[in-house]
């Protein structure tokens, strides 16, 4: 079966965050020598297909995708689960987040098993998860917990995320900065507006400190990541009058961190522009930043099997938000992600271009026989 039909059935279930709508029953029927073995918990549905190709010590290769979507929105010209064909386009919601990924590997898959020989020193899986759009605490991580405890972890990883940005091939990204989310409470006194001297309006404690504070970086970066910068999403107080001052700013922002800022020099940071303002600071670290090996056997053979196919050669980068490829590289598993160009993912008419399907799954058929060819080892 070609990456074109399993993208149109993929893209037929309904499967906005957290369902799985019966999808994984059509999977594993595209690769029935795979054994199944499900972990669903809290209304996340996960499923790990696995082939042992019978040979001593074998490699542990895992593909990972997610088959959930985020919601419709409204617009579209072309129905959103229609999976529609036009002008050398396949439309759909998830067609490049990430049903097309997905139908690029069981694809390459399908057509890799066929003819591998028997006793080759190989293990093949798949992870699904119908929760990576949404909070991502019982999809891949709660999966991979699983994987550990039945001593099935891989050893290496490739989520079919879209990382492309210009065309197929340009990029393949090797870690991810991490996520500190945070939210600033300013305090001061409030009061009617007419009276100033029994105010004290915390918009005006903190103003001359925003232009240190909005945008700052918090760090140089380096080769593999960029500074780390402080983006502020929204400010609001609690107050409802025009003549009445607040007692109360909160501001929200974001920190898309590198390894050389930690949630602590973040705290620090904060601590030293805003010494004399009365607030309260509350961190979270989403996720954390990780950088896998840009000269691993993994990045080797995907650079080679792009440069065969495409005939290009990617940048290796660490862009983007994040991915569930950060809890693989938290159960130390080596980790890359490559896909379609994502150009259009998460928007009305969301579409991908067929010979990118295509090629995208070449590429992934050229990955397993690289990796069974050269033997690696761990």
């Amino acid at each position: 079966m070609n990456p074109t039909k399993i993208a149109q059935k993929l893209i037929s279930y309904k499967t906005i965050t957290p369902k799985e709508e019966g999808i994984y029953e059509y999977v594993q029927s595209l690769l029935p020598d795979f054994t199944p073995l499900r972990a669903d918990k809290n209304g996340v549905k996960n499923l790990f297909l696995t082939k042992d190709f019978g040979g001593e010590n074998p490699l542990h290769f895992c593909f990972v995708g997610h088959i959930d979507v985020v919601p419709v929105g409204q617009g579209w010209r072309f129905a959103p689960f229609g999976g529609e064909i036009v002008e050398g386009c396949l439309y759909g919601r998830g067609a490049q987040d990430m049903k097309g990924g997905v139908a690029a590997f069981v694809c390459a898959l399908q057509e890799f098993c066929a003819k591998v020989a028997p006793n080759t020193p190989l293990r093949l899986s798949v992870l699904l998860t119908s929760d990576e759009e949404g909070p991502a605490e019982f999809g891949t991580k709660y999966m991979l917990e699983v994987l550990q405890e039945k001593k099935l972890l891989p050893h290496f990883a490739l989520v079919a995320e879209p990382t492309c940005v210009k065309h197929l091939g340009d990029s393949v990204k090797i870690g991810r900065r991490g996520s500190i989310a945070g939210k600033l409470t300013i305090y001061g006194v409030p009061g009617h507006v007419a009276y100033p001297k029994t105010c004290l309006n915390p918009i005006d404690v903190v103003a001359d400190k925003l232009n240190l504070v909005a945008g700052a970086f918090l760090d140089k970066g380096d080769t593999n990541f960029e500074p780390s910068r402080l983006v502020i999403t929204s400010m609001k107080t609690d107050s409802s009058a025009e003549n009445v001052t607040p007692k109360t700013l909160d501001i929200a922002f974001n920190v898309r961190n590198s390894p050389a800022t930690t949630l602590k020099d973040l705290e620090n940071f904060l601590e030293i522009v805003l010494a004399k303002v009365p607030y309260d600071l509350n961190l979270k670290q989403n996720s954390m930043p990780f950088l896998s090996s840009k000269d691993s056997l993994l990045v080797g053979c995907l650079e080679q099997a792009i440069s065969e196919v495409l005939n290009t050669t990617p940048t290796l980068n660490t862009n983007g938000g994040t991915s569930d490829a950060r809890f693989l590289h938290a159960f130390g598993v080596e980790v890359v992600e490559f896909g379609l160009t994502n150009e259009h993912i998460h928007a009305i008419d969301e579409r991908l271009e067929i010979k990118q399907l295509e090629g995208l799954s070449l590429v992934f058929l050229r990955l397993l026989e690289l990796i069974a060819q050269r033997g690696l080892k761990v």
